[in-house]
């Protein structure tokens, strides 16, 4: 029967009603009635689409109940802590009493036990409350990686304060309003970045400023030397302060460059660390003597909080480096008995990219954990390095929509079961390819995206519960920005991830692109607003357009500018030492193109996307282009441009 009426719609309605009529005159009544109810549910069941959904819902009922049974253990265990007070210092401390000699740390050839990262973390707290730093009050932290930067914020989260964790490629104007941005009452600097913050310090005349690291020969005036202070501090702890914390005060902030602007300061709370560290540890099964290879940035959610944060709540022990190399990482991870590695989609192609090495077939290292791993190199990476798990995941700093490919799908971002909108509410809703704005129906509401076609995700927000928590930005303009109302009724709230991703017909999701005035490059976020704004200052002020274009066969976008020049004024020496000294590398514009007027649209506004889509051919582009090669702006050349493009000139 069920063969018959699956076959079509109209063949299946078909058969039905000649069934029930030849019920009529050969059964009784009763089961005539029993037979059209028993045709016209399979009818309605089993015909097409329905028959596909269904199916599709059964194949997928062994992997929905495993997500399933993690997610409510996650979430148990949140709400047990949640009930115990203490934040994150507290759940280190349990991790501490049941393996105080365990190692916590390692990096380079030195470790850290959890009981010396607990006493290390005490004394910051115990110098810092004797230095006037109460509950409350935000801390800047601008060091390069070392195990230290967690200390220092794990020290003063024992005090209730919160530290504000600023990229430490940031310089000049963008380092400046981080600062501001943060409301930073004072900041702890490494002394290698202290060239950085003499730059910008005469604007901050009451910041109190706290060094560590080699002392220069000619410290910063005022500043006070942690590495003396801090070993005279007592290791005691706070248990009134730890005691005080509870899982919804905010203890860090994370800056993410978003869709415009300068750098926002995210707010990240005890629920929403505990929720991403504990939930990704959860979902892909860690074992306590698992080894986690971190080589990420720890300013970011994903090295600083997802990685670090295995040792802090999940009491494994992780490996941090200062920065990734091709060249050490499998030799790293042979050397520590690493068994997970985070990575995001760069490393991998840089590490298929690299030389074969006996190295890369000889670790322990089991699972990688990251974002960004691209479908075209995900098979080809996991047989050369012989890994067995993939952990793609998707998520953001400040953002409530995160999920985690745990069945090792290739090119999935993460998957939903079909019920998870009853409980954890996800949709993609179609959007505006010109605009990027939500496409509304006749009576004001969006329109969710079908299988197959790509829409903006967006998470509701619900504001206690832990996995929907929207916490903002310091900013509260840029708070609101992120809120869709009225979504799919009136006075809803579901937060605006920005970002373009398609749902196939098994849950699984896939990440297209992303909306807005922002690309990624060398796996950072870049916002074009506040590159334009570094570049009009620069070039005084004449008009800037920046966006990211594509180079094959390279991950992410590149950032290129355009810069309209009526007057031919423009001086490329200028422009190029500008924007090293203002823009970390990943942010400067490697294309330039010189425009004679300014492309406006019908309503008055540059033409970035007709520009972004010409691209940087010199065949096809007539304007003047040019290449930010060395320390200087080249002439892009047709026979440089063919360099580019066959990865001769490596990115």
């Amino acid at each position: 029967m069920v063969g018959i009426v699956s076959a079509s719609s109209n063949a299946g309605f078909i058969t039905c009603v000649l069934l029930v009529f030849t019920s009529i005159f050969f059964a009784r009544w009763k089961n005539f009635v029993l037979t059209t109810v028993g045709l016209w549910l399979g009818w309605f069941l089993f015909t097409d689409r329905r028959y596909r959904t269904i199916y599709n819902n059964i194949t997928t009922l062994p992997r929905d109940i495993r997500i399933v049974a993690k997610y409510v253990l996650t979430l148990a265990q949140f709400y047990y802590w949640q009930y115990h007070g203490g934040g994150t210092a507290a759940i280190f401390r349990s991790n501490v009493r049941r393996h105080p000699n365990k190692i916590a740390f390692r990096f380079e050839d030195q470790s850290w036990t959890f009981q010396q990262v607990e006493d290390l973390s005490n004394q910051v707290a115990n110098f810092f409350k004797t230095q006037g730093v109460q509950r409350g009050d935000t801390v800047g932290l601008l060091m390069d990686n070392r195990p230290q930067v967690v200390f220092l914020w794990l020290g003063l989260a024992k005090l209730g304060a919160v530290t504000a964790l600023i990229n430490n490629n940031q310089r000049d104007n963008v380092l400046s309003h981080s600062i501001r941005a943060g409301d930073c009452k004072s900041i702890i600097c490494g002394t290698e970045l202290l060239p950085a913050l003499r730059d910008v310090i005469d604007e901050w005349p009451q910041l109190r400023v706290y060094t560590s690291g080699p002392q220069p020969s000619e410290p910063l005036s005022g500043s006070v030397d942690l590495d003396q202070g801090l070993p005279l501090a007592p290791s005691t702890p706070l248990p009134r302060d730890i005691a005080r914390c509870n899982m919804n005060d905010s203890f860090l902030l994370i800056y993410t460059s978003g869709t415009t602007g300068m750098p926002k300061a995210a707010k990240m709370n005890h629920a929403r660390f505990f929720m991403m560290a504990r939930g990704m540890n959860n979902m892909m099964w860690l074992q306590n003597d698992d080894v986690v290879y971190d080589t990420l940035p720890l300013y970011h959610t994903a090295g600083g909080l997802l990685g670090a944060g295995q040792a802090l709540l999940n009491g494994l022990t992780v490996v941090i480096r200062t920065k990734f190399s091709v060249s050490n990482f499998w030799t790293d991870c042979i050397k520590y008995n690493c068994t997970v590695a985070q990575y995001i989609g760069e490393m991998c192609r840089f590490l298929l990219a690299g030389p074969a090495k006996p190295e890369e077939k000889c670790h322990k290292v089991r699972t990688v954990i990251g974002n960004g791993m691209r479908p075209q190199i995900w098979r080809e990476f996991v047989e050369r390095f012989n890994i067995k798990e993939v952990g793609e995941f998707y998520g953001s700093t400040e953002g409530n929509c995160n999920m985690m490919n745990t069945e090792n799908k290739v090119g999935a971002v993460g998957f939903l079961p079909w019920f998870a909108p009853y409980f954890q509410p996800y949709f993609l809703i179609k959007v505006d390819q010109d605009t990027n704005e939500p496409i509304r129906n006749k009576e004001g509401f969006c329109i969710e995206s079908r299988p197959g076609e790509p829409g903006i995700l967006i998470g509701i927000v619900r504001r206690v519960h832990p996995f929907s928590q929207f916490t903002g930005y310091a900013d509260k303009a840029a708070t609101e920005k992120k809120v869709l109302r009225d979504v799919f009724k009136k006075g809803d709230e579901y937060f605006n991830s920005g970002d373009l991703l398609v749902r196939d017909e098994y849950g699984y999701y896939y990440f297209k692109d992303r909306t807005g005035d922002t690309f990624r490059w060398r796996g950072e976020n870049v916002a074009t607003s506040e590159v334009e704004a570094v570049i009009s200052n620069v070039v005084k002020l004449k008009d800037a357009i920046v966006y990211g274009v594509e180079i094959p066969n390279v991950e992410g976008k590149a950032g290129m500018a355009a810069i309209v020049d009526t007057d031919n004024s423009l001086e490329l020496v200028e422009l190029a030492q500008g924007v090293r000294r203002s823009l970390p590398t990943y942010a400067r514009p490697l294309f330039l193109r010189v425009l004679s007027s300014v492309p406006l649209t019908g309503t008055f506004k540059l033409q970035k996307v007709d520009l972004q889509k010409e691209g940087y051919n010199p065949a096809k582009v007539k304007d003047p282009l040019y290449f930010f090669k060395g320390d200087s702006y080249l002439p892009l050349t047709t026979d440089l441009y063919n360099d580019i493009v066959s990865g001769k000139i490596k990115m």
